[in-house]
């Protein structure tokens, strides 16, 4: 793996080199994750996912059988899931047919990798979140979707970092609350590229006479840093050959 990031051939990772090969596993993980479910939603092969196939292989059961879903979460979770996947849906079908293409369906299944997805991507956090559905997700809401204070006692000291993390930086506009394009900016920051700070960070770590470059030895007397990382897909290209 090590050799395969030096893209150069100077016996060097750079930071750059290894943030091309994050992005780089990142995307064949998310395209080898489409490939393994195609097949259980193309059921008619023709190399397309219509709506309605999906929605059968879905929710076809919980369809034709309602009165098995009296429970009341069970039959709130498929109530509010099914039209929230037709909006999905048919915001990453980009020519309206009804009937995805690979990439359709990708951008359906991670659709925080698509640009045209975004702001679905915002609306299903807010709805998640804003449990007094006023639209907008204030703080107490935003620290609920981390932090359940079961017992009733002083908040944690992480939480109380949260609650001023709230105020200075994500309610941007200080009315108290957040809106959707402030959602924006926290969950899908323009700013932020999260396979270089990991880059960076596998390079600050592992970079022992601190010549901003790994060696091969630098890599793997750090080696536990990059099993748990993206780079390694978290270890598991360490146990199977790609041909990259």
């Amino acid at each position: 793996i090590v050799d395969r990031i030096d893209d150069n051939k100077d016996g060097y990772l750079t930071t750059e080199e290894l943030k091309n090969w994050i992005k780089r596993v990142q995307k064949r993980y998310i395209y080898e994750n489409v490939a393994k479910v195609w097949k259980d939603y193309d059921l008619n092969k023709d190399n397309k996912i219509a709506w309605e196939e999906y929605k059968q292989a879905t929710y076809g059961y919980y369809l034709e059988n309602p009165e098995e879903f009296q429970d009341a979460t069970d039959q709130h979770s498929f109530k509010k899931m099914l039209p929230r996947d037709e909006r999905r849906f048919k915001t990453a079908d980009l020519d309206g047919d009804l009937a995805a293409t690979r990439e359709e369906f990708t951008a359906f299944l991670h659709p925080e990798e698509f640009e045209h997805m975004k702001n679905i991507v915002v609306l299903e956090t807010l709805e998640d979140i804003d449990k007094n559905e006023d639209g907008f997700v204030d703080q107490d809401e935003y620290i609920a979707d981390m932090f359940a204070n079961e017992e009733g006692g002083p908040e944690p000291d992480w939480v109380v970092t949260e609650r001023e993390q709230f105020a200075d930086f994500r309610d941007l506009n200080k009315d108290g609350k957040m809106d959707k394009e402030e959602i924006q900016h926290w969950i899908l920051p323009n700013d932020y590229d999260h396979a270089l700070a990991e880059a960076r960070h596998l390079v600050y770590e592992s970079d022992a006479d601190k010549d901003q470059k790994l060696t091969k030895e630098e890599v793997l007397d750090n080696w536990n840093m990059f099993v748990g990382s993206q780079a390694t897909n978290y270890g598991e290209d360490l146990t199977r050959n790609h041909d990259e």
